[in-house]
């Protein structure tokens, strides 16, 4: 089989010599400059390079031109599945098109067609179908609500004002009129947020495990402390998680869907089918065996046959995570305090510090904040108690840049 990557993560998050067999297809990568040096290393493939700058359809149709036409295209980064839709369709290849990007990709989409399916939603509307807030039958609530891109993740653009009126104001001022049909608003819902992580063929689960955040993303956009634990998953989770995806046609492959904890039953937020990101997949792989990731790669190329069967794990057999972010403190380096008491843990299975001479940003990457981490095996009680303390207690401090490297090696 001819298979066409759309690289875009890399080698060592996604393993994939041990996903995908180089010597039984042809595999071709096509990478931008700045992340070739994360493609698999020592396996027969043909590597292509397109300039990242543009069009990335544009680019890598140019990039493929003298090549036969792919068996498959395979797009692993929530970022390149518009593009890989768009691909398919333009060399009439299997797969995903770019209406089923759609459903994953754009959140008005995606909710109108989880809501068709009976699944309780927010209530939302494009931006530009709500752009007069005086007409109240366009605007069906009026409290608390969230702007936020269509397309967008990680809580990037993402505000939350008291009212429609409010709401529609602030996007007069920070939406670009030539932007306006990629955000949307919706009613903000008040709740614990859970998200539900795992992988799918045929529609059924072959890995799936339920948490809830400690704090939320949008906090974490605003330099807020993040964590999660895992707990048990019921059968009525897990059928009206299936109900979810079986809307967006999410039927083989990972995802992450997060949903609010409202009154009375589970809020639809949002879903990608992508694995989640922090460390998300880390705590996933010791709570059920299953690497995310590789087993995403395998999973498209190979069918389910070779994955290993994923564990559930008991009430005393859960793990949870936390990110500190550094993003907001004002300085691009920083120095950490508190973390020793955590990092020497008995339940400490997972860690990642940066060094004071190592500048942070603002990421979901373990590598790239102050701290992170992850515990477990215990009870959701016990693992809950022990981060939100760890969130406490953790202190991020800058440090001037011109002292960061001195400051390094006085540790």
């Amino acid at each position: 089989m001819r298979i066409l990557v759309l690289h875009g993560w890399s080698d060592e998050l996604v393993h994939y010599r041990d996903s995908i067999d180089h010597e039984a297809h042809e595999v071709t990568y096509v990478s931008a400059p700045d992340r070739r040096s994360t493609l698999p290393k020592n396996v027969r493939c043909q590597v292509l390079e397109r300039p990242g700058v543009g069009d990335t359809v544009t680019e890598v149709l140019a990039a493929i031109t003298d090549l036969p036409k792919p068996d498959m295209v395979l797009a692993l980064s929530e970022f390149d599945m518009i593009a890989a839709g768009q691909l398919r369709e333009a060399l009439n290849v299997p797969g995903p098109k770019l209406s089923d990007a759609l459903l994953v990709r754009d959140k008005v989409v995606m909710k109108s067609a989880v809501a068709e399916a009976g699944v309780r939603v927010p209530r939302f509307l494009a931006l530009a179908d709500a752009a007069d807030a005086a007409d109240p039958g366009r605007v069906p609530w009026t409290g608390a609500t969230v702007l936020k891109p269509s397309k967008g993740a990680s809580s990037q653009g993402v505000v939350v004002l008291p009212t429609v009126a409010e709401a529609i104001a602030a996007a007069r001022d920070i939406v670009p009129a030539d932007e306006i049909t990629d955000f949307e608003i919706e009613e903000y819902l008040p709740g614990r947020v859970v998200h539900v992580d795992g992988l799918v063929s045929g529609g059924r689960p072959l890995a799936l495990q339920p948490s809830r955040y400690i704090n939320t993303c949008l906090d974490y956009a605003g330099g807020t402390p993040l964590g999660s634990v895992q707990f048990n998953a019921t059968d009525a989770l897990v059928e009206w998680t299936l109900r979810c995806l079986a809307a967006v046609n999410i039927v083989d492959g990972p995802f992450h869907l997060e949903a609010i904890e409202a009154v009375g039953e589970l809020a639809f937020m949002e879903v990608a089918a992508r694995w989640g990101g922090g460390p998300v997949a880390d705590a996933f792989e010791l709570a059920t065996g299953v690497w995310l990731p590789s087993a995403a790669a395998h999973l498209a190329v190979n069918g389910p046959g070779g994955l290993p069967p994923a564990r559930s794990p008991g009430p005393a057999e859960l793990y949870g995570w936390f990110l500190i972010p550094g993003h907001k403190i004002g300085s691009q380096f920083c120095r950490i305090t508190g973390e020793r008491e955590f990092r020497d843990h008995p339940l400490s299975r997972r860690w990642w510090q940066r060094s004071p001479d190592e500048p942070v940003s603002c990421s979901y990457a373990m590598q790239n904040v102050p701290a992170a981490g992850v515990l477990g095996p215990s009870t959701e009680p016990e693992l809950e108690e022990l981060i939100v303390r760890v969130l406490a207690t953790i202190k991020v401090n800058p440090v001037p840049a011109a002292d960061a490297h001195e400051y390094a090696q006085s540790r």
